[in-house]
């Protein structure tokens, strides 16, 4: 490995929100950057993270050697960069530009459908971030989730779903992942036969969809495509090898 920094005094600690939902983790950007650190085989240790202690106000965020730095794609840069790593190794500029492509498919349209599905219905609320102020002092645990939830419907009204009906929001997603399902037909992962940055990326987005632990449309519409059902189980299998993974079953 020809690295800037083959030998660092600590290995890097990667902050995350931790397993909730079902998941590895509640994030799918702290899902993409574990997985690609992993990809990478660059020495890790987690630990729970704050949004508000991350330099970009959200979380995953990374400290290395006396450096924090947020911001998925920013963390996956920083470690090609800093330890000679190329995460779509021998892939054609094409495949480059394709991957890249998928990646914001995946997470400026599907991801903000993870969102919407969180916290704009009502029931998935209840049972999932409003558990997040549990921590809050009770005397100001109700404002506090008010106008969090405030914020984020306007963050999801101004990228696109909050303006649209839950079907129409449900059929925008599955052209997507009809597209997805295409790309990926039956390779083991969206550039072939070897994992890429954008499979961590896939993995995070994916896995937040189809947890069962929130009743969506959108979770219906990916139940639809077998090759992603076993992609996801394929990818969780091989980079949560402990973690117990619900099994999606296909749509009849």
């Amino acid at each position: 490995m020809t690295a800037t920094q083959s030998n660092p005094s600590q290995p890097i600690t990667l902050y995350t929100g931790g397993a909730l939902f079902g998941l590895p983790d509640a994030s799918p950007f702290c899902i993409k950057a574990e997985v690609q650190l992993k990809m990478a085989g660059v020495p890790y240790v987690k630990a729970q993270g704050m949004p508000d202690q991350g330099p970009k106000g959200q979380i995953p965020y990374i400290e290395d050697d006396g450096t924090r730095l947020g911001d998925s794609t920013f963390i996956r840069s920083h470690i090609e960069k800093t330890y000679g790593v190329d995460l779509d190794a021998g892939l054609t500029p094409q495949q480059r530009a394709l991957s890249w492509t998928i990646e914001r498919l995946l997470e400026n349209q599907l991801y903000w459908t993870v969102v919407y599905s969180r916290w704009l219905i009502p029931e998935n609320f209840a049972k999932g971030p409003a558990q997040f102020f549990e921590r809050v002092p009770e005397a100001m645990r109700d404002t506090l989730r008010q106008q969090v939830l405030e914020r984020v419907t306007n963050n999801v009204r101004a990228a696109g779903p909050g303006r649209h009906s839950d079907a129409e929001i449900a059929d925008l997603c599955d052209r997507s992942l009809s597209a997805l399902s295409l790309l990926l037909g039956d390779q083991p992962y969206l550039m072939g036969n070897k994992a890429t940055a954008v499979d961590a990326t896939a993995l995070g987005v994916l896995a937040s969809l189809l947890t069962p632990h929130f009743d969506t449309e959108v979770r219906r519409r990916v139940l639809k495509y077998p090759n992603l059902l076993a992609y996801t189980a394929r990818l969780m299998a091989q980079f949560y090898p402990d973690f117990a993974w619900a099994p999606a079953v296909a749509a009849a």
